[in-house]
């Protein structure tokens, strides 16, 4: 299988990293509007089958030129690029898989559902982590106790080794985490989806060490589409962020104060978008490249017969490879969900969430191949 890779971020180049593992794959082409700007891993990976290209990806004659030739598409680019470049994959017959971060774009791909079925096409969005991992697991729950009323989803990317004031480093995107710390997070609330401010409704979730107790609280995004898919079926359904103690109320704070906000003030003549200020400030102080991360997650699916399941995972920066656990929990995963379309073991065309057409134990046991377990710790 030739498959192609769009964006050589962090997600992107993890996931070309993990297919140039798979036999299977003949051919990996990376490309990014700066494709010389490849991680470690990669650079010091020799591998003939592994290609870089330049792709500015707002030029769609150039896009669908470079998908020729190639059996899917893997997008690792900034979530207002998925639907377009969704659209130029079904023209091309190709499938596709990205890794979501805006619902409403995600139902915009839905839109495309008969044009990916009358290709062949398989188009499966938000195949990250959060969104992702966690809907797969969720609705695998959700089949096991027959009907279920509530899901409760719980994920974090954390420091190994906090540092105050935050307790928290760059793992994914901070541009990304203030999103979702400034988005309405989508709920279902007596089966009916409900918004809930995010950074509220705050809870303690205990990890076996060396984790330890954690918080949790709303953020926007976690679960996509699952809300409206699930309306009418499923009392409660929420996802919250992990965090160590004491960050929602810091990041709460800041909220409160003006400084995550987008509408500009004049500062001695200049004017300055409060958020740009605040990230330009404290990205330095939160971004350490020497930092190992851990990525925290737990699943809780409870049944009206009172059956309940469980799953957790706590997932390690990788020393060997100098992979985070973040990157390793959501490239990996865009990776196994482009090489199952291939291989036809996501058998529905069309457009679909991976808790729809992922198969949850085949995607599991790939995870595990990869020392990501996630281990189910109660099923009663």
């Amino acid at each position: 299988m030739r498959m192609l890779v769009l964006g050589a971020g962090l997600q992107g180049s993890a996931c070309a990293y993990d297919l140039l593992q798979q036999s299977a794959v003949e051919r990996v082409t990376l490309a990014d509007l700066k494709p010389g700007r490849l991680p470690a891993f990669l650079k010091k990976k020799s591998d003939k089958r592994l290609v870089t290209a330049r792709l500015d990806a707002k030029q769609s004659v150039r896009l669908r030129k470079l998908m020729h030739g190639h059996d899917a598409v893997l997008n690792a680019l900034p979530y207002y690029f998925n639907y377009s470049v969704a659209r130029n994959a079904i023209a091309a017959g190709l499938h596709c898989a990205d890794l979501g971060g805006n619902t409403e774009i995600v139902q915009k791909q839905k839109t495309l559902n008969a044009a990916a079925e009358k290709k062949g096409a398989s188009v499966v969005p938000d195949c990250g982590l959060a969104p992702g991992m966690v809907n797969i697991i969720a609705a695998e729950g959700v089949r096991r106790v027959g009907e279920a009323e509530s899901v409760k989803i719980f994920v974090g990317g954390l420091p190994q080794h906090p540092e105050p004031p935050l307790n928290y480093q760059i793992v994914y995107s901070l541009e990304g985490a203030l999103d979702y710390y400034t988005t309405p997070s989508w709920v279902l609330r007596g089966g009916r989806p409900e918004r809930v401010d995010a950074l509220s409704e705050l809870e303690t979730v205990e990890f076996p060490h060396p984790v330890g107790t954690l918080e949790a609280f709303h953020t926007g995004g976690g679960i996509s589409t699952m809300p409206w898919a699930y309306a009418g079926k499923i009392q409660t359904m929420e996802y919250k962020t992990l965090r160590y103690p004491g960050h929602m109320a810091v990041m709460r704070a800041v909220r409160e104060l003006g400084l995550l906000s987008l509408d500009p003030v004049t500062v001695k003549g200049t004017k300055i978008v409060p958020r740009d200020a605040f990230i330009a400030t404290v990205s330095p102080r939160l971004s350490k490249p020497n930092g190992r991360d851990v990525v925290a997650l737990r699943v809780e699916v409870k049944g009206r017969s009172g059956r309940r399941v469980v799953w957790q995972l706590l997932d390690y920066y990788d020393k060997t490879t100098g992979i985070s656990a973040m990157m390793r929990t959501t490239g990996y995963s865009l990776a196994i969900t482009g090489v199952m379309q291939v291989d036809g073991r996501i058998r529905a065309t069309g457009v679909h969430t991976p808790d729809e057409a992922v198969p949850f134990q085949a995607y599991v046991d790939e995870l595990k191949k990869r020392g990501i377990e996630i281990r189910e710790v109660t099923n009663q």
